[in-house]
C-alpha cells in the first residue's frame, strides 16, 4: 500500500492544482503513458533556476536530490547523484544525515528509496502524478488472483516469483512473501539463475520483454518455454496444460516507451546511417533485441558510449532524454548518437517532474512544509525489503 503521510511538526501539503495541470497527458492514439510531441518539452522559466538554487542552498545537507537518467536536463542539473532507480535508492540509503530525500523519478522509485532509508528520513516525490505505466500493469489484487490460478493448477509450490525493480512496493512485497527476489535489467540473468535453483518455474513480473529476453537470449531457453499471463483474461488466458509445461510465466506488462521500438526502426536506421551500431535496452521486444548489435541496461548503454571510438555511430533504443543527453555529451568526440525511432518520444510520466515542481518542493521544504511524502506501509515494507535483500545477496 502506498500512502502520503504527515510527519510532525511539519505540515504536509498536496501538489497544487496549478502544478498538476502542467503535466502532459498521454497520447490516446498510442500506448498508455506515452506522449510524442515531436520534441522534448521546452525549458522552464530561467527565473526558476535561481529559485531552485537558493532553496537548495538554504536546505544545505538536510536535502539530498536524486535524478534518474530519464529526467529532463533542467532537473538533472540540481541532482546530487544520477543513476538508475536501484542505484539511486542505494545512494539515498547511504546518506542517513539527509533529512529529506527528493526523488526526481517516478512513484515506484520513491517507494524503493523509502524502503531502504531510515524512518527518520522523508522521501519526497515532486509530483505525485509521476507514475509508471509498466508498474501500474500489475496490481496486488491481480497478482494474488494469478497465484490462485497457479495454485489451482497444482504448480504454485514449483514457482518462484522474480519481479523487476520497476514494480510497486505491493508487488515487491508479494515477491518477498512467496520466496522470490527482485532484479534489475543489469542482474536479471543472475536473478533467474538463482530462482531456477529454488524452483522449477519462474513467475516474472511485470515486464514480459525483460523476462523473455533474459530467458531466451541470456540463458538459452526456447521461446516455447515462455507463456504470457494476461491478468485481464480468465486464468490469464492460459490452460492448465500450458502453465504446467512452461518454465517462464511472463506477466503481460511492458514499458510503453521501449515497447515502441520495432524491427522496422532498426532496418530504417541501418539504411539511413551506414555502419551504425544499434544499442537497445532489454525492455524492448524480443525481435528488436534480436535485430540489435548490443543489448544492455541504462548503465551498460552509457558505458558502451563512453568506451566507443571516435567517429563511431550509434542508434539508441531507450528513453529520449537520456539519448539526447548522450548525443550532446559525445558530440565533441565525433560520436554520432541518434534516437532509434524516427518518431521522437519520451516518457511522459517521468517528465512530469519538471523545474516548477522541483522549485515548489524545495521552497516548501525550506519553509518547513513537508510535501508529497512517500511512505510505504510497515508490513509491505517488511516483505518488500526481504525481496530486495535477496537481490543484494545474489552473486
Amino acid at each position: 500500500m502506498r500512502v502520503v503521510t504527515t510527519a510532525q511538526p511539519l505540515d504536509v501539503q498536496p501538489t497544487p492544482l496549478a502544478l498538476l495541470m502542467l503535466g502532459r497527458e498521454a497520447d490516446t492514439g498510442s500506448e498508455r503513458g506515452v506522449d510524442c510531441p515531436g520534441d522534448l518539452p521546452s525549458p522552464s522559466d530561467p527565473d526558476l533556476v535561481e529559485r531552485a538554487r537558493a532553496a537548495k542552498e538554504k536546505l544545505g545537507d538536510k536535502v539530498f536530490i536524486l535524478g534518474h537518467h530519464y529526467q529532463r536536463d533542467e532537473v538533472i542539473q540540481f541532482a546530487d547523484v544520477t543513476g538508475d532507480s536501484f542505484k539511486l535508492a542505494k545512494d539515498a540509503a547511504a546518506r542517513p544525515e539527509a533529512e529529506y530525500i527528493v526523488f526526481c523519478g517516478v512513484h515506484f522509485m520513491a517507494e524503493s528509496a523509502d524502503i531502504l532509508t531510515s524512518d527518520d528520513q522523508a522521501v519526497v516525490l515532486p509530483d505525485l502524478a509521476a507514475g509508471c505505466s509498466m508498474a501500474d500493469m500489475a496490481t496486488a489484487e491481480q497478482v494474488a488472483e494469478c497465484w490462485d490460478v497457479l495454485t489451482d493448477a497444482g504448480i504454485a509450490e514449483q514457482v518462484v516469483p522474480v519481479s523487476y525493480m520497476n514494480s510497486s512496493a505491493d508487488i515487491k512485497a508479494f515477491t518477498g512473501k512467496y520466496g522470490g527476489t527482485i532484479c534489475t535489467s543489469s542482474n536479471a540473468k543472475n536473478a533467474l539463475e538463482w530462482a531456477f535453483e529454488q524452483g522449477e518455474k519462474v513467475l516474472f513480473l511485470p515486464d514480459q520483454h525483460l523476462g523473455r529476453n533474459t530467458a531466451v537470449r541470456d540463458m538459452g531457453l526456447a521461446l516455447e518455454d515462455c507463456v504470457l499471463y494476461n491478468p485481464h483474461k480468465p486464468n490469464g488466458g492460459l490452460t492448465v496444460e500450458e502453465l504446467r509445461a512452461a518454465k517462464m510465466i511472463l506477466w503481460r506488462g511492458h514499458c510503453s516507451v521501449h515497447g515502441r521500438f520495432s524491427v522496422e526502426s532498426v532496418n530504417d536506421v541501418r539504411a539511413r546511417i551506414p555502419g551504425v551500431n544499434v544499442l537497445v535496452h532489454p525492455e524492448c521486444k524480443n525481435e528488436v533485441v534480436s535485430a540489435a548489435d548490443y543489448v544492455g541496461s541504462t548503465e551498460y548503454i552509457i558505458n558502451m558510449l563512453e568506451a566507443a571510438p571516435a567517429g563511431s555511430k550509434w542508434a539508441i533504443g531507450t528513453e529520449l532524454n537520456l539519448v539526447q543527453r548522450l548525443a550532446n555529451r559525445f558530440a565533441d568526440q565525433d560520436k554520432e548518437v541518434v534516437f532509434l525511432d524516427k518518431t521522437v518520444c519520451f516518457c511522459s510520466t517521468m517528465n512530469r517532474i519538471d523545474l516548477p515542481h522541483l522549485v515548489w518542493t524545495l521552497e516548501s521544504l525550506a519553509e518547513g512544509n513537508l510535501v508529497n511524502r512517500i511512505e510505504v506501509e510497515r508490513e509491505t515494507e517488511q516483505f518488500a525489503k526481504l525481496a530486495l535483500e535477496r537481490m543484494l545477496s545474489l552473486p
